[in-house]
């Protein structure tokens, strides 16, 4: 079983084709994948792609980035606001379309990374939580809690994750 504590999380011990978030460094890493990874919103495919990248930080589910040609057309519309990563820089949002449904910034870009980061330039991240579904080869993701950090959590990864109730200190 598991200790959580807001300020000495216990790793929960990987098994055999897992990996922890408490072995993802700090600053963040960003590592190709070519694993398959759907989208669907509204009851419709939106993204569909084996040219993702995932970015690994330390207590965090990897959150996936996919390139944005390979959304369906319309599928993001531009939106207004912005938020700061100390890491990648200035994020900016899309309302994401898919069927008759409309999430209202529900995924992120970095238009002009920051050093380190320029493997994120014309890709997007999605929230898995507010979509119908994502899936990474086949098998469908849950999403990180809080929805602040938009992990994508996978039977082969373990945590304890930042987001659930009590990790605000970590």
């Amino acid at each position: 079983m598991t200790r959580r504590s807001s300020f000495h999380p216990t790793p929960d011990i990987p098994g055999p084709g897992q990996e922890s978030v408490w072995d993802y460094p700090r600053p963040p890493r960003v590592e190709r994948t070519d694993a398959r990874v759907v989208v669907r919103l509204g009851g419709q495919v939106i993204a569909d792609t084996t040219g993702a990248v995932r970015v690994l930080e330390t207590s965090h589910p990897p959150v996936y980035y996919l390139p944005i040609a390979d959304f369906v057309p319309d599928a993001l519309v531009p939106t207004s606001g912005s938020s700061m990563c100390e890491f990648k820089g200035s994020a900016s949002y899309f309302d994401v379309h898919g069927g008759d449904q409309v999430v209202g910034r529900g995924a992120w870009t970095y238009r002009t990374p920051w050093e380190g980061y320029g493997e994120l330039r014309d890709l997007v991240a999605v929230y898995p939580s507010q979509m119908d579904s994502c899936e990474i080869a086949g098998e469908r993701v849950r999403a990180q809690a809080g929805d602040f950090y938009g992990g994508w959590i996978t039977a082969d990864i373990v945590g304890p994750f930042k987001g659930e109730p009590g990790t605000l200190g970590w």
